[in-house]
């Protein structure tokens, strides 16, 4: 056996259990539901799904995948295109598995991350037959090391009938004591959890299971998926100027202090490009509390910024990759991952007081936030932990790019194609426009703000033509529509491909 698997295999009587990846997927049937270790890119498996893709070239058979978040190509888009994926929940980013959701092929249950582990408790979820877990090592003591993201993995582990490992000896084992594995209790029977700061580590180093559920365990050497995120442009800068200058009035107001209040930055480029900003801010101690530890928190933590940074899993481009795991000894004391049902809890999103930062997709005049689909009816990726956050937080603030397609679209519209936040978890809008500051406002105290500071110029007189001839046909009701044309843009967009007025009426 090699030095380096012996080593990770701290159970000896488990050497007996090292099968190939054929071997480990030919245990799966037609019909299980699967849970998948993995959160964004991060922690995923890999080499036994990749058998399963094999093992479907010669072999009709479909099964239910849920996992913490979005999975590499292995299963989100080659598994997905083998035919094998009957049902995913509850997140995903890649091209293969969105086209396959929106034509039918598959079935999606869009969640809230918080919300998985009460369902597979309560047995919605399940029963899971396998769960494929990607580990770092195997303890002395029986305890599963994740490699970089837990995600779902401690209650799919708890539920599932049988374990296959995915023992990933590529990945450091500088891994080891970076988690804080914390699963409550059944509710009903639930303890508060015992966390008032999120730098406390409060569970164990690993996942405890009975050994008596590995089935198999497998060797592997296939490194993550990279993020897909790309670096900030001028906008996105402008965008963070805008957020960094919101927080100073809040400190002059008295509502923070230069240490802010621990930050959350969703997944994507322009949130990473966001909370890439405090770079060269004088804001410093600052605490990141959230689910993914993306490029920017690590750049972070190297200009002396960010002093500790807890999640459920780290997604890096292959640049950040390289310099973070081959010095992980340089983060350890700094960063944590915990279950994403800890880490995107709400009680503990309101009882710490975070700072949330998330993408939309659209939003419209009166503060409604669309994140999932793109004009009301194809899934993007999903909610993910978005709700979570925003929902919770101490601020809830969004950003986006005022337009998109060169724009053809504006991503500030009459209404909503479809909901995902409603105008009452949102309390900041950025664009690189500016920032709309919706707290303690009125549905039509906000509507100037949004136009004005928020909408891309070529958008703004449509959308305050939209606006009075509203207000004008309700009589001033609370929240001014005209039902006939509140989807007009989007008809249009699909129409004629631009959402610009003119267009339509040539």
């Amino acid at each position: 056996m090699d030095a380096n698997v012996q080593k990770r295999l701290g159970l000896k009587e488990l050497e007996s259990k090292i099968v190939t990846a054929d071997e480990a997927a030919a245990l799966i049937s037609d019909g299980d539901v699967v849970g998948m270790s993995g959160f964004t890119r991060a922690g995923d498996a890999k080499v036994v799904p990749m058998a399963l893709v094999e093992r479907a070239k010669n072999e009709n058979f479909k099964i239910d995948v849920y996992t913490g978040a979005s999975l590499g190509p292995e299963v989100d888009k080659y598994l997905a295109e083998a035919g094998v994926i009957r049902k995913r929940g509850p997140f995903q980013g890649d091209a293969g598995i969105r086209n396959l959701i929106n034509s039918g092929d598959i079935q999606y249950v869009d969640a809230h991350l918080s919300h998985n582990a009460e369902l597979v408790r309560q047995g919605i979820i399940g029963p899971i037959k396998y769960l494929i877990l990607e580990a770092v090592a195997i303890t002395e003591d029986g305890f599963i090391i994740p490699t970089n993201s837990v995600g779902n993995s401690p209650i799919f582990a708890e539920y599932a009938e049988n374990i296959i490992i995915e023992l990933n000896i590529s990945h450091p084992e500088a891994l080891i004591g970076i988690h804080d594995i914390y699963v409550p209790a059944e509710q009903g029977k639930r303890e508060a959890i015992p966390m008032t700061d999120a730098m406390q580590r409060i569970g164990d180093i690993g996942i405890k299971v009975d050994p008596a559920k590995i089935k198999a365990i497998v060797i592997s050497e296939e490194p993550d998926a990279p993020s897909l995120i790309v670096p900030p442009d001028e906008e996105t800068q402008t965008m963070a100027n805008i957020l960094l200058d919101f927080f100073r009035d809040e400190i002059k107001a008295g509502r923070l202090t230069n240490q802010l209040m621990p930050l959350q930055s969703g997944v994507g480029s322009v949130a990473n490009a966001v909370l890439d900003g405090f770079a060269d801010s004088e804001f410093e101690d600052l605490v990141v509390a959230s689910e993914v530890l993306q490029d920017a928190v690590f750049n972070l933590i190297d200009a002396g910024k960010v002093k500790f940074a807890a999640a459920t899993s780290i997604t890096l481009t292959e640049e950040l990759q390289q310099k973070v795991y081959g010095n992980l000894e340089k983060y350890a004391d700094k960063i944590c991952l915990r279950p994403q049902e800890i880490s995107n809890h709400p009680e503990l999103i309101r009882r710490l007081g975070l700072i949330s930062i998330n993408t939309a997709l659209e939003l419209d005049i009166y503060g409604n936030v669309n994140s999932t689909h793109v004009s009301g009816t194809r899934m993007m990726n999903g909610i993910g932990g978005s709700g979570d956050f925003a929902r919770n937080a101490r601020l809830g603030i969004f950003v986006t790019k005022s337009y998109a397609k060169g724009g053809a679209i504006s991503s500030i519209v009459p209404m909503v194609s479809h909901v995902d936040h409603t105008e009452h978890d949102v309390d900041v809008i950025v664009t690189e426009q500016g920032i709309a500051d919706l707290r303690g406002l009125a549905p039509k105290e906000r509507v100037p703000l949004i136009i004005e500071n928020c909408a891309h110029p070529d958008y703004k007189e449509q959308l305050w033509d939209y606006y009075n001839r509203a207000v004008e046909a309700t009589g001033n009701h609370q929240t001014p529509h005209i039902l006939e044309e509140a989807l007009s843009w989007h008809v249009n967009l699909a129409k004629n491909k631009t959402m610009k007025k003119e267009v339509a009426q040539a």
